[in-house]
């Protein structure tokens, strides 16, 4: 096994954890009694890399929630197609929209390489601050930026230990669930947090399901305070009595369009 330790994850992902790391070592140390690390909502490895390095004794499976292995094994051509875009942008100023005659030559070169591509990986050093494409057509449509990577991603050795798995976070949680030496690790997508990079949507109800997994378990869950979860958490406890007030209602919903890549649904709620 390498024992390279990553600080952060070798390829763009939305969301790792990669300021929680000092943290995240250190409580994995209190758990002395453990024999397994399920990491549920695997996203780029970046928990089960650090688990694994930290307490190398321990069995850990990385649920591969969002194939990040599979842009991991196209590392050799999404480098190749950053050194050939590269001389490109030597002219031109960090940060700033390409111009037209270039942007050309650079959809040139990805109509040149059969798909699939590392899209999210190239949107990085193509596109604005924040912008992500998961398809060749996302990411050829858009406003192009000068700012690729100027040296060569590495990925050597990051998955090395681990088990992966590409499951559904049920699934998998019912195959250790029994084992109470076991230790889940639990990050699912955020609510109110801009998930674009996913490969999966997550609606409130997908989001309160994993919490029952939460019940008799040992676990290290990571959320926002955008989520309000905790809050929510605590206000069901004090008014559990209530019930569902939404039960028998009639729903309408209306449509509605931000851009060309946001939507939104309007929903109201009528009670007789």
């Amino acid at each position: 096994m390498c024992n390279k330790v990553y600080t952060s994850a070798p390829l763009p992902f939305q969301g790792q954890k990669r300021r929680f790391i000092s943290d995240f070592k250190e409580v994995l140390t209190q758990f002395d009694d453990i024999d397994t690390v399920v990491d549920l909502f695997g996203g780029s490895g970046l928990l089960s890399h650090i688990a694994k390095r930290t307490r190398p004794e321990l069995r850990v499976i990385y649920n591969d929630y969002d194939y990040y292995c599979d842009r991991l094994g196209m590392v050799d051509i999404t480098n190749e197609i950053l050194s050939r875009i590269r001389p490109l942008m030597k002219s031109l100023a960090p940060d700033k929209r390409i111009p037209e005659d270039i942007r050309h030559k650079v959809v040139n070169i990805l109509n040149s390489y059969p798909p699939p591509l590392d899209y999210i990986t190239l949107s990085s050093s193509l596109l604005f601050s924040g912008k992500w494409a998961k398809t060749h057509d996302e990411l050829i449509s858009q406003s192009m930026y000068s700012k690729v990577k100027q040296t060569d991603y590495e990925v050597g050795g990051y998955l090395d230990g681990l088990e992966i798995v590409h499951m559904d976070y049920r699934d998998l949680f019912k195959l250790h669930k029994d084992n109470k030496r076991t230790l889940f690790l639990l990050d699912p997508p955020y609510l109110s947090t801009d998930c674009g990079s996913y490969e999966n949507y997550w609606k409130l109800s997908d989001y309160l399901e994993v919490l029952k997994l939460l019940v008799g378990t040992r676990y290290i869950y990571f959320t926002s305070n955008k989520s309000q979860l905790i809050e929510l958490c605590e206000w069901i406890k004090e008014n559990a009595s209530i019930g569902n007030p939404f039960e028998g209602v009639e729903i309408r919903k209306q449509q509605n369009k931000l851009n060309y890549q946001s939507t939104f649904t309007d929903i109201m709620l009528v009670k007789e």
